[in-house]
């Protein structure tokens, strides 16, 4: 099987590592405006051949869209006007509802399946690519009534090859979940970051006192914008309403210190406590 991955970073990069890992892809094109990515992933020997837009598509048998959202929601319509009735196409990104909206009334719709793999980092290109990834983690498949039988047994086939357990979703449903799980997790490690950043000016101090608390906790704002403001712009709703929620939980933590009531302060933490129950499943 053919497969051209349209954007060779972290997540297509990782896929097409564990896919040929897997011996489920015989020939990977890479297809990135990043000519320096391209570079790369051909040294590192993630892709087998760079190829332009057009003929990475046409010569591929499945094509993964592995780009930023907003990036990926403007390309898939073109995508989908070049592919045959026999190929198949399937997108990494993190929001969905956007993405899978941008075709809904196109001819070849039935050809591409919403994918979601959960796991990222804070790195990027070709270089932190890890094969090993997405094993374990939960891989969604949104819309699935959508895509053609054949297409949509194509890409369930990929996901079981990079050892993740698929869920099934609407893409509503999964953008609502992806912005309590993940989306605020990383507005709020970019708003501790930059707090910290305004108050403590002196950077050796910081690097010194940082625990591994502080640091796991910051991790997240390391992460690029390039990635994330199209994640925030196209799931806007959802992120406002859990980010008005936190807003809310942390005055309650302001509240409880001003006031002196630490029987309340301990509430707080003993009620967040309920969430070691949900995640050490």
């Amino acid at each position: 099987m053919k497969i051209g991955i349209i954007g060779v970073g972290l997540i297509g990069g990782s896929i097409a590592l564990k896919l040929k890992e897997k011996k489920a892809a015989d020939f990977i094109y890479g297809i990135d405006n990043n000519t320096d990515n391209l570079k790369e992933a051909l040294a590192l020997n993630i892709i087998d051949e760079q190829a332009d837009f057009e003929y990475g598509i046409k010569n591929s048998d499945l094509i993964i869209i592995a780009i930023p959202v907003d990036a990926a929601r403007k390309i898939l319509p073109k995508v989908l006007d070049i592919i045959s009735e026999s190929q198949t196409v399937m997108d990494v990104g993190s929001t969905k509802a956007g993405i899978v909206n941008s075709v809904k009334n196109h001819p070849n719709r039935s050809r591409f399946v919403a994918f979601h793999p959960m796991w990222g980092t804070e790195n990027h290109g070709p270089k932190s690519a890890i094969a090993e990834s997405f094993s374990g983690k939960a891989g969604v498949i949104c819309d699935r009534g959508d895509s053609a039988e054949d297409a949509l047994k194509l890409v369930q086939n990929i996901v079981e090859n990079l050892d993740m357990h698929m869920i099934y979703m609407n893409a509503e449903a999964h953008d609502l979940h992806t912005a309590y799980i993940s989306h605020i997790s990383h507005i709020t490690s970019y708003a501790l970051a930059n707090t910290v950043l305004e108050k403590e000016k002196e950077e050796e101090t910081i690097f010194q006192l940082a625990s591994s608390g502080f640091s796991s906790t910051v991790r997240l704002a390391k992460s690029h914008p390039e990635m994330w403001v199209p994640i925030f712009k196209q799931n806007k709703e959802n992120v406002l309403d859990v980010l008005n929620e936190h807003i809310s939980q942390l005055k309650k933590f302001k509240s409880a210190l001003e006031k002196e009531n630490y029987e309340y302060l301990g509430e707080l933490i003993e009620n967040a406590n309920k969430i070691r129950g949900i995640l050490d499943k």
